[in-house]
């Protein structure tokens, strides 16, 4: 499975008013895991960034004005993103600057919908905490995702954190502590890992086998289920053959 987390900084916040992006940041995982083949670029817009996207992000056109415009990374960014899903925070904002950079690019071009599948984590975050407060920065709170290092916004480093708070969404820990250094790994993905780590050599597990009380509390309940249940008890059906 491979998944691209993407995010934008751009010269302001409308592209039908002329607007264009001026950094792309692109983190890829491959089945969950970060494989560190990122896509980063910054970009020459080709006009001034409104003073308050400035404030944002930090990047002024003097920075940019060495770089290559997106007509000269179009194709290299496309052939990356491709066929993959793309996992952005407020997916409308990035997707509608990305289309049209892409028209502006070539008419012939298909939109980033057609290219790969979009997951927005804005959307599930607000389905996972309906009422509170969904910015980045507070989804990296409550789920303990340091962002101590994001004094500005930047495309890569957005995406980078973005990354961590999606796997901390969607699959547990994205990094495991055992007194040792933090594994980067999803919680499942850890806890499957350091079952080979249990010492062969260990006492043999005492078994406590349940008592003629126990079996008879234990039927009882399985009986309560079953009744209390229009389905009846799974257990017993198990049981039952």
């Amino acid at each position: 499975m491979r998944q691209i987390v993407l995010d934008t900084e751009t010269t302001g916040l409308e592209p039908r008013e002329g607007h264009r992006i001026i950094e792309i940041g692109c983190v890829e995982l491959i089945d969950r895991r970060l494989t560190h083949n990122n896509f980063h670029q910054y970009l020459q817009p080709d006009r001034e960034i409104d003073a308050g996207a400035e404030e944002v992000h930090g990047i002024s056109n003097a920075f940019l004005a060495d770089k290559p415009r997106f007509a000269e990374i179009a194709e290299r960014f496309v052939q990356y993103i491709e066929g993959a899903e793309l996992i952005i925070h407020n997916a409308p904002f990035d997707v509608g600057f990305l289309d049209h950079e892409l028209r502006l690019w070539r008419k012939d071009v298909p939109a980033i919908a057609d290219l790969c599948e979009v997951t927005d984590t804005l959307v599930m975050a607000r389905k996972l905490h309906p009422g509170q407060r969904n910015g980045l920065d507070a989804l990296c709170k409550r789920y303990s995702v340091d962002n101590s290092h994001r004094e500005l916004h930047g495309a890569l480093l957005d995406a980078e954190i973005l990354a961590d708070v999606y796997r901390a969404m969607t699959g547990g820990q994205v990094a495991l502590h055992l007194g040792g250094d933090p594994l980067e790994e999803t919680g499942s993905e850890a806890r499957l890992q350091h079952r080979g780590r249990i010492d062969p050599n260990r006492p043999r597990l005492r078994v406590v086998r349940a008592d003629a009380a126990a079996c008879e509390a234990h039927a009882e309940r399985l009986a309560a289920i079953a009744a209390a249940s229009s389905d009846g008890c799974l257990w017993l059906r198990e049981e039952n053959g």
